[in-house]
């Protein structure tokens, strides 16, 4: 089964259907996605700027960390469910977007980021914890997450602009 096989198929399906044709379904979920990524970006903000030494350089890190990862954890989960009905709505809205792959792109970017920053740097936390400099890898860990969180609130927002797609990519005739 082909990619665009299973968007076709997913797009078919009556719930799908339903979602998409609610009136109130559809505005309902994306004001909650926004919202949350609102919380959740704020947050992850607030974080990358820590790493980065740029903000709340008197407040420990791991401070940071266990007050605000709970509550960004609800923005991103809220976040997550919401995209995937977005998604689950009208994904053939989203095959040929260039937009949405873009941002997918970079959510699979941001998580390697996250995840090699928890593996490697964060285990020596208690080592800097209550330095206002943070080590290098932190500080590019940062600025990584803070570049990328930004491209993909942008690259989401330019998801309903699927027409300012580059040259190339609408000569790929993905439809």
């Amino acid at each position: 089964m082909s990619l665009r096989s299973l968007f076709e198929w997913v797009n078919v399906l009556p719930s799908s259907i339903a979602l998409r044709e609610s009136l109130n379904a559809y505005p309902a979920i994306l004001t909650a996605h926004v919202v949350s990524m609102c919380l959740f970006a704020g947050l992850i903000f607030f974080w990358d700027m820590r790493l980065m030494g740029l903000a709340l350089k008197p407040v420990p890190v791991s401070n940071i960390q266990t007050r605000i990862f709970p509550w960004a954890m609800v923005g991103f989960t809220i976040s997550a469910v919401t995209g995937f009905l977005l998604f689950y709505s009208q994904p053939m809205r989203y095959y040929g977007n260039f937009y949405f792959w873009v941002k997918n792109l970079m959510m699979i970017l941001v998580g390697v980021n996250a995840l090699v920053f928890h593996l490697t740097t964060y285990h020596s936390v208690a080592t800097w914890d209550r330095t206002a400099i943070t080590p290098v890898a932190a500080r590019v860990a940062g600025i990584v997450s803070l570049v990328l969180w930004v491209g993909i609130v942008v690259t989401g927002r330019m998801i309903a602009y699927s027409g300012l797609a580059p040259a190339w990519w609408v000569g790929l005739n993905l439809e």
